[in-house]
């Protein structure tokens, strides 16, 4: 490595780069980060992520005699996943048709501003094109449980970090909410419900604009819009964001935020467009702030190489700009140690508004369709029973009321049910 071609420009560097980092927090930029609004960086002086999971609500005080002893409360267990923090970087280069471009710029004086935008223009990607990988790791992390750095897209090492979402805590729907006779808010509810139950209570929803536009043009969305808004009419309109916001935030304190993401990544040449948010997702959650976004320290920064032009953003980003004789080429990188880490993942509930088994059923046999197979009926209440041993139903229960009641199931509870039913000879 060779000293930077443009060092007298060397505090343009510093400038822009606490600059781009300003815009981007600022919210001024064009480009949204949903990762830096709801995690806070924390530092990793081993290089290692660790989630913390309390799983144990908030139990009220008893009252007691005077002179008795105080009776003893079950703590909270915790649990952990941990793993390495994984490197991530990229590189530009400014070629030797590209610098003689800049040397006409020189001689025809162009102003500084000009000159300066295109001597660093890649220091501007290389900073954003780190906050977008971790934007795609940090949104495919909260909607799918688990975050995933795939080889197709990727270039370098494939990586996956599951942060333990729990199967008790996702859901499905009764119909799929792309049929127009599903009940979404009914849906909703049952999932709230469960939350409450074990002293969680969601605030928000994050979905996709495909979830949201199959929950608003919902007949029975509609209906409890309109009456929210003593509606007169047989032809409720499909109600907006902002409709059904007030809505759901005046029936059910609950406010909905609409992910619409894209992320372009590259791999030999090649740009793929990219959407991180599970499709038909919805996640619970009782607060925006859902984890740390951890970070190390590179080796590289505390063994600097002198003749290469060094700058820090964001406190975790490390920028270099260098040259290299051979060929000749002007070089600039940024590189991090980082990951986003979503924490207490006990409070986070999903539903997936498309996971719905939808077998016709031919009632009065002795069979039960399921999933495209057939199993004996007795099986299927015996398997249902055993994950809900209050539940009514029995074999003369129509097998159309039977299959709504699975498909209310936690992801937990089907894979118990589905152990535990026989197919039909």
């Amino acid at each position: 490595m060779e000293k930077s071609l443009f060092v007298q420009f060397a505090a343009y560097f510093t400038a822009l780069a606490k600059n781009i980092v300003e815009t981007v927090n600022g919210k001024k930029s064009p480009l949204t980060y949903l990762h830096k609004e709801m995690l806070t960086k924390e530092l990793s002086t081993d290089l290692k992520w660790q989630t913390l999971n309390v799983d144990g609500a908030v139990v009220s005080a008893d009252v007691v005699s005077m002179d008795s002893s105080l009776p003893l409360k079950k703590r909270a267990s915790f649990g952990t996943a941990s793993g390495d923090i994984p490197k991530v970087g990229m590189k530009y280069s400014l070629s030797e048709r590209e610098m003689s471009q800049i040397d006409v710029l020189q001689a025809r004086n162009v102003e500084t501003k000009a000159l300066i935008a295109k001597i660093f223009a890649d220091t501007t990607k290389s900073i954003l094109g780190i906050y977008e990988k971790l934007e795609h790791t940090f949104l495919y992390g909260l909607s799918h449980g688990f975050a995933l750095v795939d080889d197709d897209t990727n270039v370098g090492t494939g990586v996956r970090v599951d942060y333990g979402y729990k199967d008790a805590n996702k859901f499905g729907v009764e119909k799929p909410w792309s049929d127009s006779t599903s009940k979404p808010i009914d849906d909703i509810k049952r999932v709230i419900k469960e939350a409450k139950a074990k002293g969680v209570v969601p605030s928000i929803l994050m979905m996709d604009e495909t979830a949201f536009d199959n929950l608003a043009a919902n007949q029975q969305t509609r209906e409890q819009y309109a009456f929210s808004q003593n509606f007169v009419g047989d032809k409720i309109p499909v109600p907006d964001l902002d409709q059904v916001n007030a809505m759901m935030k005046k029936r059910y304190k609950l406010t909905i935020e609409i992910v619409d993401r894209t992320i372009v990544t590259e791999r030999d040449g090649t740009r793929t467009v990219q959407t991180p948010w599970a499709a038909n997702r919805i996640v619970f959650l009782q607060s925006r702030k859902v984890g740390k976004l951890v970070y190390g320290i590179l080796a590289e920064e505390t063994r600097k190489n002198k003749s290469v032009l060094y700058e820090k953003a964001d406190g975790f980003i490390l920028l270099k700009k260098w040259h290299s004789p051979e060929p000749f080429a002007e070089f600039t990188s940024s590189q991090a140690l980082v990951l986003p880490v979503i924490n207490n993942v006990s409070s986070i509930y999903t539903l997936d508004t498309e996971e719905a088994a939808v077998d016709d059923q031919t009632e009065g046999d002795a069979n039960f369709d399921y999933e495209g197979a057939s199993y004996t009926k007795q099986s299927v209440v015996d398997a249902y029973i055993g994950v809900k041993p209050t539940s009514t139903i029995t074999i003369d229960t129509n097998d159309a009321v039977i299959l709504t009641n699975i498909n209310k199931l936690s992801e937990e509870d089907t894979l118990a049910f589905e152990a535990n039913i026989t197919l039909a000879v």
